[in-house]
C-alpha cells in the first residue's frame, strides 16, 4: 500500500518505485471509500494533479473506468465522484462518445442528491455532475446536437422529482455549467431557448400546488443562469467573460418561464 500522506506532503511528486498504473489503479480504488479523507482529500486530490501526466491510453483506462462506476456502482460516493475524475480527463481533451452516454444515462436518473452527509463527506451529485456537465460543453469532440442535449440534460435533472431541496450551492453550479453550453456559438437561436420547453408545464401544476422541490430548485438554478446570460461566463483561464451568442433570446426565454413562478400565493 502505498503511503498516500507521503505523496501529499511532497507536493503530489510521483513516486518512482512502482509503476503509473499501479499506482493509478490504487487511487482509483481508494476512490470508491466511503471515509472522506481516504476519498476526496488523498484519492481524488491526487488523481486531479495526476492526470496531466498521464498518457492518452491510460486516461481512456481511467475515463472507461470512471464512465463504468457513474451508471453501474451501488455506492452513491463512489458514483458521485466518478464524475470530478471524468471532468479532468475530459478537460484534458481525452473523449469518448461513451462516456457522454454514460453521464446522460445517470445524472437525470440519480435518486440520492445529498449535498453533504456527516460520516459520508461531500456526495454532491447535482453539482459534480454539473461540472462534468460543463467538461462536455466546452469540449470540441462534443458536436451541435450533443450540446442540445446537454442541455436537455440539464433541465431533466432540474425537474426529476426529488424531496431534496438544493442546499449547497448545486444550483450555481449546475447554472453556470449550463451557461458554459450556452458559449458554444454552434448553437442556434431556438436551440438555446427550446430546452426551457419542459419548465412551462412543471411551472404551471406549481401555481396550482404550490411549489416542489423540483421546482423550487429549478426556479434558483435558472435565476442564476440568467445572470449569467446578462453578464457573460468566466471560463477556466479567461480573463473576461465570454457572452453567451443569443444572450438577448435566452433572457427573453428565462423571464418569460421565470414569471410564471411570481403568482399571487393565498
Amino acid at each position: 500500500m502505498t503511503n498516500w500522506q507521503e505523496v501529499l506532503d511532497n507536493d503530489y511528486a510521483i513516486p518512482t518505485d512502482r509503476p503509473l498504473s499501479e499506482l493509478i489503479d490504487e487511487l482509483v480504488e481508494l476512490l470508491r471509500s466511503p471515509d472522506p479523507h481516504v476519498r476526496d482529500v488523498m484519492s481524488y486530490d491526487i488523481l486531479t494533479e495526476w492526470v496531466e501526466h498521464l498518457d492518452e491510453p491510460a486516461r481512456l483506462a481511467l475515463g472507461d473506468t470512471m464512465a463504468t462506476r457513474m451508471t453501474d456502482d451501488p455506492e452513491i460516493q463512489a458514483r458521485t465522484f466518478a464524475p470530478l475524475i471524468l471532468d479532468c480527463v475530459v478537460s484534458e481533451g481525452t473523449f469518448r462518445p461513451e462516456w457522454l452516454d454514460a453521464f446522460i444515462k445517470w445524472y437525470p436518473s440519480e435518486t440520492d442528491l445529498r449535498g453533504h452527509h456527516p460520516e459520508l463527506g461531500w456526495l454532491h451529485a447535482v453539482a459534480h455532475g454539473a461540472d462534468l456537465l460543463g467538461a462536455f460543453g466546452r469540449s470540441t469532440a462534443v458536436d451541435v446536437d450533443d450540446l442540445v442535449t446537454l442541455l436537455d440534460v440539464g433541465i431533466d435533472r432540474l425537474l426529476a422529482p426529488t424531496t431534496h431541496v438544493f442546499d449547497a450551492q448545486e444550483d450555481d453550479r449546475l447554472a453556470y455549467a449550463l451557461a458554459i453550453v450556452l458559449t458554444r456559438p454552434e448553437l442556434t437561436e431556438d436551440e438555446a431557448v427550446d430546452w426551457l420547453e419542459p419548465c412551462r408545464e412543471a411551472f404551471s401544476v406549481r401555481l396550482r400546488t404550490g411549489p416542489s422541490a423540483q421546482v423550487s430548485n429549478t426556479m434558483r438554478t435558472l435565476r442564476m443562469l440568467y445572470m449569467f446570460a446578462d453578464r457573460g461566463v468566466h471560463l477556466d483561464g479567461e480573463s473576461a467573460p465570454v457572452a453567451i451568442p443569443h444572450a438577448r433570446a435566452v433572457k427573453k426565454a428565462l423571464g418569460a418561464v421565470l414569471r410564471m413562478t411570481f403568482s399571487r400565493m393565498g
